[in-house]
């Protein structure tokens, strides 16, 4: 088991997992994903695991249901307790994100994971975060 910074939603019961550098948006993201039916899995902090080479997220039990809403404060959300991980999203400044980007992928406790690099605060996240899930379970062919 591992502990990384980030936080963690289902969508469909599909786990994606939220990373970037503090103040990067990601509860912000989590909360417009929540707000649209995602569930909350873990804010700030996500405990990873292995299992049948699948990779796993959870809350540790100190923080679980808790995601930070900022200029609100700590909110209590209900959450699910675990989720497989089918996505990684790392929020980076506009400058990096490449228009047409290759597929790519990122390693979490020896598990390779579809990767996504999506600009921090743009209005259409959600929206983007769906289709690259959609698109790393094999629902929707992205044309690049």
């Amino acid at each position: 088991m591992d502990l990384i910074h980030g936080s963690c939603v289902a969508i469909s019961g599909k786990g994606v997992v939220l990373r970037g550098p503090s103040g990067s948006g990601k509860s912000d993201l989590a909360l417009r994903l929540i707000d649209d039916g995602a569930s909350l899995i873990s804010d700030d902090q996500i405990t990873i695991s292995v299992r049948d080479k699948r990779v796993f997220a959870s809350a540790p039990p100190a923080i679980a249901g808790m995601l930070e809403a900022r200029g609100i404060g700590i909110v209590q959300l209900e959450y699910m307790d675990e989720t497989q991980v089918h996505l990684i999203i790392d929020l980076v400044p506009t400058e990096p994100v490449e228009r047409m980007p290759v597929e790519s992928s990122t390693t979490l406790e020896g598990i390779s994971l579809p990767l996504t690099r999506l600009a921090s605060f743009e209005s259409s996240n959600p929206a983007k975060v769906r289709l690259a899930l959609h698109a790393a379970t094999g629902e929707l062919n992205i044309q690049r």
